[in-house]
């Protein structure tokens, strides 16, 4: 009896220390977000998402998680690289910067930056429990959330600037700055989710792409009997590219002519036609594509609507037959 009861104390010592062993552990990563293309001057938010999974590998033998597994996580998230707040973050390229968020949820709402107890303005974190189920053997278990992130339109953003005239990449890292707490649990947990902890990364990036756009007023000459002199007139191209990208604007020869040097407005009635000239200053060169005598305008885009004006003039010629004379002008803006 005494040999028995002493061989089954050692096998009872035994399946303790394997508790003390087979410790049940759990994972957070995070998948890498890529706003992809972002055209600063668009006007448009821009938003992306990634995905979160919570893993736990249910090992123990203590019999309550034995029969139902089940763990609680809270996880938090730091400012990235590149930020000095959460209100908002900043991807960076070299000095330069552009704002953006990491949110729990898709409402992108202030109260819902994803952050932590201890940033400044982003209380919200990503809380959960993943259980196994009654009876689960042991393994590896899993969950899965949504990060949503936003890059919003606004002044900020129009502001951003491309490098060296080239699509740009802005970018975060938060390595080792996503961190999180759980406890692994049976039937009841007294801890909340603060036993153990743990850390993840991921980065976020987003290419500032060149980009331009142009608009244009027409050009109406008043009416004349007899073209004894000058007649002049102007309008207003409208150029807005991104910050820092470099542009030349382009006048083709008009729809009646097709010739830079030599722009023809024609009757809408017969074939009679008039000659006129265009130009970035009063009476200056010729506004042209760059060919035959003439140049194009070049400029830097600073992210605002630029106004520039084209000067026109119809110079002294033979009177053609009276009624009206159109010609269709195309500008071409190359960045």
């Amino acid at each position: 009896m005494r040999r028995l009861l002493l061989s089954l104390t050692l096998l009872l010592g035994c399946a303790w220390g394997s508790v003390a062993q087979a410790a049940d552990t759990c994972t957070v990563s995070v998948t890498n977000i890529d706003f992809g293309a972002v055209s600063p001057i668009s006007g448009t938010d821009y938003v992306a998402q990634a995905t979160g999974t919570f893993s736990c590998l249910f090992s123990s033998l203590n019999l309550g998680q034995l029969l139902t597994p089940n763990a609680q996580v809270c996880i938090s998230l730091g400012l990235g690289t590149n930020s000095t707040s959460a209100l908002p973050r900043k991807l960076g390229n070299g000095s330069n910067r552009m704002e953006y968020n990491v949110y729990v949820d898709n409402s992108y709402a202030t109260a819902k930056i994803w952050g932590g107890a201890g940033v400044a303005g982003a209380p919200s974190t990503f809380g959960m429990i993943l259980s196994a189920g009654l009876l689960a053997p042991p393994g590896t278990y899993s969950t899965t959330f949504t990060v949503y992130a936003k890059i919003p339109a606004g002044t900020a953003l129009a502001a951003v600037p491309t490098v060296g005239n080239a699509n740009t990449v802005y970018t975060s890292s938060f390595a080792g700055v996503g961190t999180y707490t759980y406890t692994t649990y049976g039937l009841i947990n007294l801890q909340g989710c603060s036993a153990s902890s743990g850390s993840f990364g991921f980065t976020v990036n987003a290419t500032a792409i060149n980009d331009c756009t142009i608009t244009a007023t027409p050009m109406a000459f008043a009416n004349a009997s007899i073209l004894t002199g000058n007649l002049r007139s102007t309008s207003t191209l409208s150029v807005r590219c991104v910050n820092n990208n470099a542009y030349q604007i382009a006048l083709n020869g008009g729809s009646v002519a097709a010739n830079v040097a030599n722009r023809q407005m024609k009757n809408t009635v017969t074939t009679d036609k008039v000659s006129y000239l265009l130009s970035a200053t009063l009476d200056g060169a010729p506004w042209g594509d760059g060919t035959a005598g003439t140049s194009m305008v070049t400029g830097t885009g600073t992210g605002a609507s630029v106004p520039l004006t084209i000067y026109g003039r119809v110079p002294a010629q033979v009177s053609p037959r009276p009624g009206d004379y159109k010609d269709t002008v195309t500008a071409t803006i190359y960045f």
